[in-house]
């Protein structure tokens, strides 16, 4: 493709390329979608003086049809989602409202809230130019709360919260909700939550933002506000039951948009060699034509390799391209949105990460290298083109992938479906179980509170409380959390936790990647791509969550092998279709990596194999899975056809096809095929959700079996290839480097399913559910734990911490004497410094020695007199087991008054005063009566199952314990 070294429009550029001598006899399809007109309308109810002004000032003549509509419902106190495409004008249905009820009551307050940090910081610069026409008297205050806020900044924002604060999901949920008194202020005036971008709250963010939502509101109740939530959407199949979803509320969707577009090109290319070579050759004409360029890619891998070919070669527009993805960390990104939203750059490469509204000034071409995975995603990165109303294109270049196969021979499919529905799972237990823990340390969770009276919800909360993670409370039914803070160790983006990515030396931090990507794509040997420059990971360490890297250049890149395995632990549903039964449950899958190729970058020749030893991730998630008749396994094999082959190979095209069903891409899906599965009995293919407790893709799924049997059907038999390849049955992602597979044999089993039938009486499942283990109740614990004597010990010493040096020394500290209570005789026995030899010999004649911190003090006192391992002893540390369960230490004061309605005589420090003072009948007393309150406190909880204490709120909540 010729390139001109001038400015010239789109319109020669897409011409330029189809008349190209390389790339134009690649173009399958080219089509001019027209512009679009305006519509206007206008809002029921005139603006006041300063809102009209600000429209005014911002060069808004009149409101599209879309824009009054929805600010007529916010303004009359509706929750609403506003689903329109990019650049029409979303962010004023929510200002102008806020504006409005903020100048007529200053103490109202409004939460945005950004799924980027980036997106938030963008906005709030937008949000001040807005408001820079009014008087400073009356302008709102704006505030933003995120990771990049100094300390000093923090804490004022707490004090005096604006009247808008801009933040993200991460400080909503670890700052703003378990310190919600520190932000009094802010959920007291609470008029408006506005959520932007709430089409990313899908998949596991939205799963656990579902939860947030609830916490947000639960919060907003105990200081008496309800806000008026406002999302904002790109364009999706169900953007009103998607907020619906996330937050429980009724919430009224407007989706018809009045703004007006600009002509577009779009174009498909179906490269002849590597897609990534096609797309550098487009993005360099364009770049030499001055047109402002970016590029989609499907992987971070690729996203570098494209910068460093595009950048390869000298020329007047080098140093104006760069790359652009996850991983990077914030400074390096913050660098780049500058450098793009003032010119400077007149290319990007970038993954989905730039794929959301922040602004990177005007583009003129958006380069696809792959489809998207979705119609939501592809428009939406289509739209961060031509956002003036000028003329733009859309290129999108196919890879050898069955979707977009699939759209290369059937382009007006792309451009005529509709989009896809949104999936998340407010229930997935994993995720819920972390929510459940925070919700009840922000205030205690009551059994009749909507949110919580689920089925689901009861489940795992009766599991928390067995687990000692919440605590029942005493008499009124509700539960307190055991730990202060649960929240720092919940990951909203993932449902597993960070590795932290460091170069060889340890010193510098080259990013990030989550469990469950860590054993795949920074395995030992693995090559990882970081802003242009090529490492090598040379160790994984599971136990620090790290991850080192060596710096060297490779022309080779790497491609993990793994096994699986699939366990069904329960049946959901049954359908029939094309023959054959479909079910869906829960299933346990063990994934093992064991190895991976070597592969040259240019031509893709494997160079070798490594193995691997990691350790297998287990987990549990969602899925479905379908039978494969005998008859049609008896066909296949009759034809001398590879059986598992073929069952592979449909397993690959059943996941390549799922996004044209569900709002995902195959990389959220596993499969497993086999010729013969313990459970079924006989062979299956099985799909299910690849996070773990499951995001709901399989089961939106599930509601069309026979669909998704249809479109594997129409993907294979369209693919002109003649064994398969990665336009229809093979997959990127395959363990086994699709090994076995055949496609003819695919082929013949689909052609058997569709003409099988299955009687009624065989719709009965007889896939068995296998009995989950049951819980041991608390009085089965302590029958088998029966004791035939335990003993109960306390001591006081002769010198302080202070006089030793720290209570480590406490070898030093002394004894003044010690008491026992003996479970065998039922009484007493006193110790004092020259018997110290005999007590060791009492201690360890008892089956169990109860004590109260006696394994960091008492134990460690005794060391001073003898060489006896006290630690070895049958030993329970109440204040050990209190600290296990709750994450904190509660005093034994604390524990008799509110669990016996008993209080301690004296402390250690009386004790001490009173051996100065050679008053050692006083200290022996005071020492019997913490013995007797240990001793109650034991048989309490042995009898009961918990001991009782007050949390901060005043509440006397139950700590379960299984003595």
């Amino acid at each position: 493709m010729k390139a001109k070294k001038d400015t010239s429009s789109i319109s020669e550029y897409v011409t330029s390329l189809k008349r190209s001598p390389i790339l134009g006899h690649q173009v399958v399809f080219h089509t001019v979608l027209p512009p679009t007109t305006p519509r206007y309308e206008d809002v029921t109810s005139p603006w006041p003086a300063d809102v009209a002004r600000v429209l005014k000032e911002a060069g808004i003549g009149r409101l599209y049809s879309h824009q009054a509509r929805a600010m007529d419902l916010v303004r009359s106190g509706r929750h609403v989602v506003v689903a329109t495409p990019t650049a029409s004008g979303k962010s004023i249905v929510y200002n102008l409202p806020v504006l409005e009820r903020l100048l007529a009551d200053p103490a109202a307050k409004a939460l945005y809230i950004y799924p980027l940090k980036a997106l938030a910081q963008d906005q709030h610069r937008s949000l001040n130019q807005l408001f820079s026409c009014l008087p400073v008297e009356s302008a709102p205050d704006t505030g933003l709360y995120d990771g990049d806020t100094p300390p000093g900044t923090r804490a004022r924002l707490r004090r005096m919260p604006p009247s808008i604060l801009l933040t993200n999901p991460e400080m909503l949920h670890l700052s703003l909700l378990p310190y919600h008194s520190s932000w009094k202020a802010l959920y007291e005036g609470l008029g408006f939550v506005v959520v932007d971008e709430v089409h990313t709250y899908r998949g596991v963010l939205g799963s656990h933002m579902a939860w947030v939502f609830r916490r947000l509101k639960r919060v907003c109740s105990r200081y008496g506000s309800r806000p008026v939530f406002i999302f904002c959407s790109a364009t999706v199949g169900n953007p009103g039951a998607l907020a619906s979803e996330l937050t429980g509320l009724e919430v009224v969707e407007v989706t018809e948009s009045g703004a007006p577009t600009g002509e577009r090109h779009v174009v498909f290319l179906n490269p002849d060699t590597s897609p990534a070579h096609a797309a550098t050759l487009l993005l360099k004409a364009a770049m030499a034509r001055g047109l402002r360029t970016i590029v989609y890619t499907q992987s971070r891998k690729l996203t570098e390799l494209i910068g460093i070919w595009a950048a390869s070669e000298d020329g007047p527009h080098a140093g104006r391209l760069a790359t652009y993805r996850a991983g990077y960390l914030p400074p390096e990104r913050r660098k780049i949105e500058s450098r793009l939203a003032s010119g400077e750059l007149l290319g990007v490469v970038s993954t989905s990460a730039l794929e959301l509204g922040i602004d990177i000034g005007n583009l003129d071409l958006c380069i696809l290298v792959g489809y998207p995975g979705t119609v939501m995603a592809t428009w939406q990165r289509g739209g961060r083109v031509g956002r003036n109303q000028q003329d733009s294109a859309l290129v999108l270049v196919a890879q050898e992938d069955a979707l977009d196969q699939y759209f290369m021979r059937n382009p007006r499919d792309l451009l005529e479906r509709p989009p896809e529905a949104a999936v998340l799972n407010p229930y997935n237990p994993i995720i819920m179980a972390r929510h459940l823990e925070c919700a009840a340390a922000e205030g205690p969770i009551c059994k009749n509170e909507p949110d919580f009276m689920p089925r689901e919800v009861q489940a795992v909360m009766d599991e928390l409380t067995g687990e000692l993670k919440l605590l029942e409370d005493h008499g009124n039914g509700c539960y307190h959390a055991a730990r202060r803070y649960p929240h720092r160790g919940l990951d909203l983006r993932g449902a597993g936790r960070q590795f932290q990515i460091l170069t060889e030396d340890g010193e510098t931090t080259i990013g990030h990647v989550d469990e469950l990507r860590a054993y795949k794509e920074t395995h030992p040997g693995a090559v990882y791509i970081h802003l242009g420059e090529t490492y090598v990971i040379t160790r994984l360490d599971t136990a620090t969550r790290q991850v080192f890297a060596r710096r060297k250049k490779a022309d080779y890149f790497t491609r993990v092998l793994a096994e699986k395995r699939t366990e069904i632990l329960d049946v959901c549903g049954e359908k029939v279709a094309w023959g054959t039964r479909f079910f869906l449950g829960r299933l346990r899958v063990t994934d093992q990596v064991t190895g991976y190729e070597r592969r040259r970058i240019r031509g893709q020749m494997r160079l070798g194999t490594v193995p691997l030893d990691l350790p297998p991730q287990v987990f549990e998630t969602e899925g479905m899975w379908f039978e494969i008749p005998n008859r049609v396994q008896e066909a296949i094999q009759k034809e001398k056809l590879h059986f598992m082959g073929g069952i592979h190979a449909l397993e690959h095209l059943c996941i390549g096809v799922m996004p044209l069903l569900v709002l995902t891409d195959r990389w959220d899906l596993g499969g497993i095929s086999t010729t013969f599965h313990p459970q079924v009995p006989g062979p299956a293919v099985f799909i299910y959700d690849g996070i773990p407790g499951g995001i709901g893709l399989c089961r939106q799924a599930f509601h069309t079996p026979g669909e998704l049997l249809e479109r594997a059907f129409k993907a294979v038999k369209g693919c002109p290839c003649e064994r398969g390849c990665p336009s229809c049955v093979h997959s990127p992602k395959c363990g086994s480097g699709n090994r076995p597979i055949d496609k003819a044999a695919a082929v013949k089993i689909l052609e058997g399913l569709k003409e099988g039938t299955v009687s009624h009486a065989a719709t009965t499942s007889n896939t068995p559910t296998p009995p989950r283990p049951a819980r041991t109740g608390r009085k089965e614990r302590r029958a088998r734990s029966a004791l035939s004597g335990f003993g109960v010990f306390d001591l006081e010493t002769q010198l302080s911490a202070q006089e030793v040096g720290g209570w480590h020394r406490a070898d030093l500290m002394r004894v003044s004497c010690a008491v026992v209570y003996d479970s065998r005789k039922d009484n007493f026995v006193e110790f004092f410094e020259g018997d110290m030899q005999e007590l060791v010999r009492y201690l360890a004649g008892f089956d169990l020695v109860v004590g109260f911190n006696v394994k960091r003090f008492d134990y460690k006192v005794l060391s001073g007199y003898s060489d006896f391992d006290f630690w070895k002893l049958p030993t329970l540390d109440i204040l050990e087991e209190i600290h296990r369960s709750l994450g904190y230490r509660l005093s034994l004061d604390h524990l008799a008054r509110v669990t016996l309605g008993a209080s301690k005589t004296a402390d250690g420090l009386q004790a001490l005063r009173w051996w100065k003072q050679g008053r050692v009948k006083e200290i022996v007393a005071y020492c019997r009566q913490d013995v007797s309150i240990t001793r109650d406190l034991f048989l309490f909880g042995r009898e009961q199952g918990y001991l009782l204490f007050k949390n901060k709120a005043g509440d006397t909540v139950k700590v379960p314990v299984s003595w």
